[in-house]
């Protein structure tokens, strides 16, 4: 283990965040720099557990305590490579992931758990700055071509493993850059896109091809890619938006969130001058209670919005486990994200009525409802109507499924249950050659699970492709986390 007495004598500590007035001025990252010395500090507060659940809590599998153990020891060069074996981007789950590793430690059982998630980044971070992290071209080549449809974090990761391998991999995006989410979907105050940048630049040199602004399905079809490639994987994620289909949703400056995060995105990128769906001088209502929610207040306030309002129609969370979330699950409590420190009012067991416009038109606020649950069905309380004004408002309730039109009709994959693409132990669908990872064949879900599925459907790939048993497979499609 670390250090043997660390649990005891040394308490939890994390990296501090930059003064709000301050960091509403820009996008980058919020959290200010962690020294080494005090980093090693808390990876010496890891017990090196005969059972480690922390290992089971991530779906990557990663060796947490081991690397806790390097970086402790000032081995950090070590301690990279044990964090590489499981995850190809640590710096992605590192920033992004709510660390169920954490809620999982066995620290945590009567005290703060492990700062897992701060240790990982740092240790990755490390490794970049000492230039560590270097392209991992194969020594030999199969003569296979593997085409990768969506370019997040489970494309990227099948991608990777799979051209490391020895296939030729050619990754589709019909955005006009790579990435997926990671690049258009995630504010840069959460993760700053030089992180992206960077791996992009390994998997090239590795030699990964990018392909940008090719909508399969329509610009390539089915048939070509079926007949050009070996194998695919399907990663195009679940983009297919949950609405809210009350009176007035048609109503000007009422926008998904997916409709307002990209175009933020590119304006802070440089790619874009001015977004025409800001925040600027409004009040702004959020719908939706998650992580997508949560994005969408950073960026009001960063936009210059009056006011920021988020709803949840879920009562509030208690402020530590309930017996419904025993440990090592992933609890659901009350959590404060960054944006939620920087202003906004936060109302839950609400539900919107009816959007209301002006003579123009436009948006003027919205009508909301008190709700209570009974019996798994939300019941609006009599008496408590009310407007709250708005000249924005921000869908952001979670993905319903992947884009069925296009792509999965013409392929003609079987669905699940669900509605999500069905495949079996080793990530094939019902197409021979056709595999799936992430979201797409998960439904919405962590980034870590997406690294994770692209990982076994890579693994599964090989399989297919070569016969070899080569590539490590972290998880089968069955697998529940206690997460």
């Amino acid at each position: 283990m670390a250090d043997p007495k660390g649990f005891l004598t040394t308490p939890r500590e994390t990296p501090k965040t930059r003064p709000v007035p301050l960091r509403l001025l820009d996008w980058n990252e919020v959290y200010e720099d962690f020294a080494s010395n005090k980093l090693e500090k808390q990876a010496g507060r890891c017990m090196d557990c005969g059972i480690p659940f922390c290992h089971q809590g991530c779906p990557l599998g990663n060796l947490i305590p081991e690397w806790n153990t390097l970086v402790w020891g000032d081995d950090w060069r070590d301690a990279i490579e044990r964090l590489h074996a499981t995850n190809n981007f640590p710096e992605f789950t590192g920033t992004l992931c709510p660390a169920p590793c954490e809620t999982a430690c066995v620290l945590g059982i009567n005290d703060d758990p492990v700062t897992i998630k701060r240790v990982e980044i740092s240790i990755v971070d490390r490794a970049w700055e000492e230039g560590w992290i270097t392209p991992q071209p194969p020594v030999t080549r199969t003569g296979k071509k593997v085409a990768v449809v969506g370019s997040g974090p489970s494309g990227l990761a099948a991608a990777q493993q799979l051209t490391r391998a020895g296939h030729d991999v050619v990754v589709f995006e019909r955005a006009d850059a790579i990435g997926g989410l990671l690049r258009y979907g995630i504010p840069e105050f959460k993760m700053e896109k030089r992180r992206l940048d960077r791996r992009l630049d390994q998997m090239r040199a590795e030699g990964t091809e990018f392909r940008t602004g090719v909508n399969v399905g329509v610009d390539i079809t089915a048939e070509q890619l079926k007949s050009d490639y070996d194998a695919v994987v399907l990663a195009g994620g679940a983009t297919a938006w949950r609405d809210l289909p009350v009176t007035g949703r048609e109503t000007t400056g009422v926008y998904q969130a997916m409709e307002f995060l990209p175009l933020a995105n590119r304006v802070a990128a440089g790619t874009l001058e001015e977004t025409p769906i800001s925040a600027e001088g409004k009040h702004v209502v959020v719908i939706g209670g998650g992580d997508t929610g949560a994005d969408c207040v950073g960026t009001s306030h960063r936009q210059g919005a009056l006011s920021v309002t988020q709803l949840e129609i879920m009562p509030r969370p208690p402020e530590s486990r309930s017996d419904a979330h025993p440990w090592p699950t992933y609890p659901m409590i009350f959590r404060v994200s960054s944006a939620h420190e920087e202003g906004g009012e936060r109302l839950y067991s609400v539900s919107t009525q009816e959007f209301l416009a002006d003579e123009d038109g436009n948006l003027r606020a919205l009508r909301l409802v008190e709700v209570r649950n009974e019996g798994g069905k939300f019941v609006e309380v009599e008496g408590t109507e009310r407007e709250l004004p708005a000249q924005l408002v921000l869908l952001a309730m979670g993905f319903v499924g992947p884009q069925r039109e296009g792509l999965l009709e013409s392929l003609g994959v079987e669905l699940d249950a669900r509605g999500n693409v069905a495949r079996d132990s080793d990530f094939r669908t019902s197409v021979d050659n056709v595999f799936v990872a992430g979201d797409m064949g998960r439904g919405q879900s962590l980034i870590v699970w997406a690294i994770a599925e692209g990982r076994s459907a890579a693994a599964g790939v090989d399989a297919y492709l070569t016969g070899r048993d080569v590539l490590p497979a972290p998880i089968a499609p069955t697998d529940r986390p206690i997460a």
